[in-house]
């Protein structure tokens, strides 16, 4: 059954060995998990993923697979004898709880009325003084109060594994999802696998007492580079229009990449880039920055990463004077190549998603001009731009 489930896994992408199954059996055979879907669900979960962006495929491939668990409960309740289940349950009761139910008739009369509402109940319940349910006070339920009754269900409720992967809380830690609240740290883990470099001048420890340990004592000085930001990046966001429905998304990126990075100029344009833009969207007809400045300003070592849906008529970008908003004596096109130019790793973000970029002629045209390097704004997309950024 494993073996199934593991190729279902792969099926669903992923990407999980032969390794990790293994893992997954000998902890099996070690009782490290016994009789209980949740606990399964969770032990092969950290077997068989190690990357939190696979959690919801994992739920999806767990649910297709395993769903026919969720009637287990019922076979098992009809494979235990009644007898065992009252022998069982009285002793688990003080003195004090078995003279309690002597009151209400006994433990026949109260199974045989906690059945008997069982059948007339249609619906969940929660409080009141008669129906199977919680928080109230019929002697039938859970996290309620009676003096003499059943409880139904364990304490905090019945945590049933189907109802985990069912609700999938993982869905938007799939890197092919647009990015949302819950995965913004995932984004500056990848935005960290280039913004950590420095000179080769602090000492490493450790490195050092094990390399003098196997060096007969000889001192053997390790040095390891300074974890220190020192990457540059010029950050350009697209404003207004047909942006305004990514604005939330796009707040998320720059509040990330703010914190990450400490070399990081930040300015906006709206629909393409033109010969200038700005830092303040309030004051944005009054106080502009000319890009030839930027251009002569931050040096060939600068990362360049634009965000935009690129959105546009096409003549906004290819023609003299296209801007929705001024005279452009030259074209976006010439100035976006002139970027490129000067700046040799420079990436395009869309925040629309990738399957759509083909409807819409403007995109076309610029992902052309970028040269391909125009990434979608997923953990996947963020991935290959940063791992482009960083060659």
């Amino acid at each position: 059954m494993l073996v199934n489930f593991f190729h279902g896994l792969r099926d669903a992408g992923i990407p999980v060995t032969t390794r990790e199954l293994l893992d997954l059996l000998e902890g099996l055979k070690q009782h490290v998990v016994m009789g209980s879907v949740d606990d399964f669900y969770l032990f092969s979960r950290t077997c068989l993923v190690k990357d939190e962006k696979y959690y919801d495929r994992f739920d999806k491939a767990f649910g297709a697979h395993f769903r026919e668990l969720e009637a287990l409960d019922d076979v098992i309740e009809a494979l235990i004898p009644d007898d065992w289940l009252r022998s069982e349950f009285l002793k688990n009761l003080s003195e004090e709880e078995k003279a309690k139910i002597e009151s209400l008739g006994g433990l026949e009369k109260l199974i045989e009325e906690f059945r008997k509402r069982l059948e007339e109940q249609e619906k969940r319940h929660e409080g009141g003084n008669k129906w199977i349910g919680t928080g109230g006070t019929s002697p039938f339920g859970q996290q309620g109060y009676h003096p003499e009754g059943i409880r139904v269900g364990p304490n905090g409720g019945n945590r049933r594994a189907v109802k985990v992967w069912d609700r999938r809380d993982f869905r938007n830690l799939d890197d092919s999802v647009e990015l949302g609240t819950r995965n913004v740290k995932m984004a500056l883990r990848r935005l960290r696998k280039f913004a950590r470099t420095g000179s080769a001048d602090e000492l490493d420890l450790d490195d050092t007492i094990h390399s003098t340990a196997r060096n007969a004592g000889l001192l053997d000085i390790k040095m390891v580079p300074e974890r220190h930001n020192a990457v540059k990046v010029l950050l350009f966001f697209d404003v207004g229009g047909s942006m305004d429905p990514h604005v939330r998304v796009c707040e998320e990126l720059f509040s990330a990449a703010r914190t990450e990075f400490k070399h990081m100029e930040n300015f906006y344009f709206h629909n393409f880039l033109y010969e200038s833009v700005w830092r303040n969207n309030v004051r944005r007809h009054n106080e502009r920055t000319p890009v030839m400045d930027i251009l002569h300003k931050y040096g060939h070592d600068y990362k360049v990463i634009i965000v935009g849906d690129a959105a546009m008529s096409p003549y906004e970008i290819v023609q003299p004077g296209g801007s929705v908003e001024h005279w452009n004596d030259e074209s976006g096109e010439v100035w976006l190549r002139r970027l490129r130019r000067t700046y040799e790793k420079t990436v395009w973000i869309n925040p629309v998603p990738k399957e759509e970029w083909e409807f819409t002629q403007s995109v076309s045209m610029t992902h052309q001009l970028m040269e391909g390097h125009m990434y979608p704004l997923t953990l996947k997309g963020l991935e290959d731009a940063m791992g482009f950024l960083s060659r």
